[in-house]
């Protein structure tokens, strides 16, 4: 009985991994995956070319930069620009323009492509859902100039196509000049995006259905779910995360209008609703020369974006959601 009463003999513990053990030397790394290390360097090279050394061009809006001056040469004025911007008398309009644009963008044109994604996978003939898909995508490959002309050759007060149509219907009571009254700009600027950008969306949330898992609507409908309610209970909660990530990537952008479609659509008459942050830097920087007042409204712009990037990505973790990085 004595001998059941010893203890048994203590055991050696488990010898502790090394730090760093298991990892692969950053020698043999490179030797190893040289070649797609080597098919980064043009990436690298173009991002250093084109978007890390000409942020020094950022600096031109602490100084009254002069051209024959130069970088070094031109007198230092720091925030200077920046007072005149906010306390000068375009900033509010500027601000609710562009801020309005973006709301519109947030409540209409975000939200196409996830609808139309939705109502293409419902679809159970192959033929009409790629033919659709091709027509809304087509648009996307157009340029903002042919866009802009065919909204003048269909709303034109003198010779759009529309617009004598409305006119034939309703006679000279529905004569209305769409390019130049103000209430009419932001409808047809939405309008233009979603006939422009909702087929590139769609592509997107497409991929993000087809990888949905076949068993969870099995599940779903052995539950006695409807289609709607697999909508709601399968398919949204699936996506969910793409669309979170849209949505960040989205918000960097909301100060961004577009140059382009907004320049190409403002007229004299409309120029009050029509002056955004992007075209309000083309007429202070290029037509009055205006270079360093005009930098440091592109650079508030760019700042707000960033601060709008990680606030909105703080929202989502916050939410539950995976942000974006």
């Amino acid at each position: 009985m004595a001998t059941d009463l010893v203890p048994p003999p203590p055991t050696k513990a488990a010898p502790k991994a090394k730090r760093g053990a298991g990892k692969v030397p950053l020698r043999a790394a490179l030797l190893r995956y040289r070649w797609l290390y080597l098919m980064l360097i043009p990436g690298l090279v173009y991002f250093a070319l084109f978007k890390y050394l000409p942020m020094y061009g950022v600096t031109i809006a602490f100084q009254d930069f002069l051209p024959f001056l130069g970088y070094s040469g031109s007198p230092w004025v720091g925030f200077k620009h920046f007072q005149e911007l906010f306390s000068g008398p375009d900033f509010g309009r500027l601000m609710f323009n562009t801020l309005f644009l973006a709301l519109l963008h947030i409540l209409i044109v975000f939200p196409a492509p996830i609808v139309v994604a939705l109502l293409l996978n419902e679809l159970r003939l192959n033929v009409l859902k790629r033919s659709v898909q091709s027509l809304i995508y087509i648009p996307h490959f157009l340029s903002w100039t042919i866009v802009a002309s065919l909204t003048y050759l269909l709303f034109a007060a003198d010779f759009g196509v529309l617009s004598g149509w409305m006119r034939d219907l309703l006679g000279d009571t529905a004569k209305i000049d769409y390019m130049a009254q103000e209430e009419w700009f932001r409808p047809l600027v939405i309008l233009q995006q979603l006939w422009k950008q909702t087929g590139w969306g769609t592509i997107i949330y497409l991929a993000a259905l087809a990888g949905v898992d076949p068993n969870l609507y099995e599940a779903a409908r052995m539950d006695g779910a409807g289609r709607f309610r697999q909508l709601w209970h399968v398919t949204l909660p699936a996506i969910r995360p793409t669309v979170v990530v849209m949505a960040i990537l989205s918000s960097g952008n909301l100060l961004d209008s577009g140059f382009e479609q907004i320049w190409l659509m403002t007229t004299s008459l409309n120029r009050s609703v029509a002056d955004v942050f992007d075209t309000y830097v083309y007429y202070t920087g290029i037509t009055q020369g205006a270079i360093s007042y005009s930098t440091a409204v592109g650079l508030f712009k760019g700042v707000a974006g960033v601060l709008l990037i990680f606030g909105s990505n703080w929202l989502a973790k916050r939410l539950g959601q995976r942000g974006l990085f």
